[in-house]
């Protein structure tokens, strides 16, 4: 019979793997570097095999530990829907949700549906808009919460999740090749936009826009008809996609922050819980940050 699975094993593997460092593991779960490699090696032992590899000095996954880890996430979700769902059986009210429409075709519909289980009785309402538009919104107390794209005009934001930006082309087209190359972009004063146009000029590749788009949609119908190159998080690409990279003369693209306003003056117990879920939600996924400081980007003006 299998031992059971101590689930501080699994909190102090997930830590790991987001901080990719021992000594910041210890520091966040208040452990010191021994007990949170006692720790590792005791999972390794309930789970029957290595969990990393060394590349160097940075630790890799195995095979067996993506697969631990996948259930890792899912089982200290569950242990946090279960708490917040025994903590207010009976929260009702409504939640006005801003995010912009990438956020909500691409990360929403997992966050949404295990809130509906946590608490059925709250009711939200999902507004999508640019980010600046739904900041703005927010500090209006026309709406509870705002998960949005950080910028460096946006302070006392907390920082949720961090996303991967891409470059994407359509899978069998060749429209990458061409010089300049065409990009499907988002309007002007963007994060996503800003640092894909500073990337192609710091290798001095040259571009032109083919098209400028609001919605996710837009950038996707440019991909998809072959007509353009286009920035996007990685969560949100489709099959029929392909990546491009630096064999395909595409520079690499930092991460974007995803940071959650909350209103200041409207007292909604429903919205609170929502807010921590969703922070919960990002601490236990691929997206988790290595801090919950918002770090300062380039950009400015409105964008996704």
């Amino acid at each position: 019979m299998l031992a059971p699975l101590d689930l501080r094993l699994l909190q102090a593997f997930i830590v790991l793997v987001q901080t990719g460092s021992f000594s910041e593991t210890s520091r966040r779960l208040a452990l010191t570097q021994p007990a949170v490699s006692l720790q590792l090696r005791r999972l390794e032992e309930v789970t029957g095999a290595p969990l990393f590899t060394k590349v160097g000095r940075k630790l890799v996954l195995t095979d067996h530990g993506e697969v631990v880890l996948g259930y890792a996430r899912t089982i200290m979700g569950l242990q946090d829907e279960l708490r917040a769902r025994l903590a207010a059986p009976k929260l009702d009210g409504q939640v006005i949700l801003g995010t912009p429409d990438l956020y909500a075709a691409y990360l929403l519909p997992a966050i949404l549906s295990d809130f509906r289980r946590a608490y059925p009785n709250v009711n939200v309402e999902l507004r999508c808009a640019l980010s600046s538009k739904l900041k703005s919104a927010v500090e209006h107390d026309e709406i509870d919460l705002a998960m949005v794209t950080g910028m460096p005009a946006f302070r006392n934001g907390e920082l949720v999740a961090q996303e991967e930006l891409v470059w994407v082309t359509a899978e069998t087209s060749t429209v990458h090749g061409e010089n300049p190359v065409p990009l499907a972009m988002l309007p002007p004063g963007n994060i996503f936009r800003d640092f894909g146009l500073a990337a192609l000029e710091r290798i001095g590749r040259t571009w032109r826009l083919a098209c400028v788009s609001e919605s996710i949609g837009g950038l996707q119908a440019a991909v998809f008809a072959g007509i353009a190159v286009s920035v996007v998080g990685r969560s949100s690409i489709l099959p029929g996609m392909r990546e491009l990279g630096r064999s395909d003369s595409f520079p690499t693209l930092p991460k974007v922050d995803l940071v959650l306003f909350r209103a200041a003056r409207r007292t909604n117990p429903a919205a609170e819980a929502m807010a921590e879920f969703i922070v919960r939600h990002f601490a236990n996924s691929p997206l988790a940050p290595a801090s919950r400081v918002v770090q300062t980007q380039a950009g400015s003006g409105s964008h996704v």
